[in-house]
């Protein structure tokens, strides 16, 4: 165990995201993989016993991990004690993440979630780092009302909303106010590929079950503000959704419908908007940050899953067919794509985690 890096828990490192956790952690720069835990059930076998058939990733299980002792996700100090901040993944119904999530934040351990439980608690920040990094300032009222100094929860927002929040963000200055969009989204989101879900081959289910909420929803609060204490979420764009599960294994596309109350100059000027786009991530050279954020494709046919969805290593965020509306009832049109497992999931939460240590929030213990 090396002293010059972070000591991470995973927390659910058994199911989809957190065997992704542990693929992009097992060569990470900052960041090493010390404890891992999951349920009762795989808790005293080693992580290669616990994942034996259901390790769902192509890559195979890397060496680092193989011999790792499985603690209960339960184990809370004695999982906390070995760490410096966890990535969380666990599989709970919402009430139960809270409170375990609280409980590991009260043990003076930052909680790194990719869980949905705690989106919208009002003074935990919901952070894609490009788009809204000072949002980790509330980070210091939430410790005010946990009673610790270092512990806290943050949060990366749904995969669905990254192949079009993007467009959004970039597109600030023409003050979006309306959107339209309709996802397709890889059952890799249902933590599943073809072998566990084989009834999705040749086949689309139009609902997945709390999804279209969180792609409307979630944006407002990235885009709000901090006030009074809690995260008030923006008024606008008012985003309308649906969300449809298609037979694809990795990629989330987005076909989406903008208007503006400032119309831009030409299609270029958008465009240009959207290759020009960076961050904070960017400026810091994060390590799992993106060189170009966003790109834009010319071809008609583009973006491909097949062709894009491992832009920059999956995660960059691939747009194209941006064309005006001849029916005016929107104002522009185009098509996203991004990573659902990388910066969607596990990819988001991990670079939220090497903003916060840049921002101070994270330290060694």
């Amino acid at each position: 165990m090396s002293e010059l890096k972070f000591k991470v828990g995973i927390l659910g490192g058994t199911g989809m995201v957190g065997q992704r956790f542990i693929q992009i952690l097992a060569g990470h720069p900052w960041f090493e993989i010390a404890e891992i835990a999951a349920s009762a059930n795989s808790a005293g076998k080693s992580y290669e016993e616990a994942v034996a058939g259901r390790w769902l990733l192509d890559e195979a299980v890397p060496d680092c991990v193989k011999n790792i002792k499985i603690k209960d996700v339960n184990n809370i100090n004695a999982i906390a004690d070995s760490v410096d901040f966890v990535l969380s993944a666990v599989n709970m119904s919402k009430d139960e993440i809270k409170k375990i999530e609280e409980d590991y934040a009260k043990t003076e351990t930052p909680v790194v979630s990719n869980n949905s439980a705690h989106r919208w608690t009002p003074d935990v920040p919901m952070i894609i780092p490009e788009i809204n990094p000072e949002h980790s300032e509330i980070i210091k009222i939430q410790q005010k009302r946990l009673g610790t100094k270092r512990g806290f929860i943050a949060v990366k927002p749904n995969c669905s909303i990254q192949s079009y929040a993007p467009a959004i963000a970039a597109w600030k200055e023409y003050e979006p106010y309306e959107l339209a969009v309709t996802t397709y989204q890889a059952i890799s989101g249902a933590g599943k590929n073809f072998d566990t879900w084989p009834e999705m081959v040749g086949n689309v289910i139009p609902f997945i079950g709390g999804e279209e909420e969180k792609s409307e929803r979630e944006p407002l609060k990235i885009f709000g503000k901090i006030n009074n204490g809690i995260i008030e979420p923006a008024a606008s764009p008012v985003i309308t959704c649906q969300c449809v599960r298609i037979p694809v294994l990795y990629g989330h596309t987005a076909a989406a419908f903008i208007k503006f109350k400032n119309q831009p100059g030409s299609k270029e000027e958008l465009i240009d908007k959207l290759r020009n786009f960076s961050g904070v991530p960017q400026e810091l050279k994060l390590p799992s940050a993106p060189e170009h954020f966003i790109q834009y494709l010319d071809e008609d046919n583009r973006p491909q899953v097949a062709l894009d969805v491992n832009y920059a290593n999956g995660m960059g965020v691939s747009i194209g067919r941006l064309r005006e509306d001849g029916t005016k009832l929107y104002d522009w049109k185009f098509i996203g794509l991004s990573h659902n497992t990388l910066r969607g999931a596990a990819g988001g939460a991990v670079e939220c985690a090497e903003l916060l240590v840049k921002q101070n929030y994270i330290a060694k213990k």
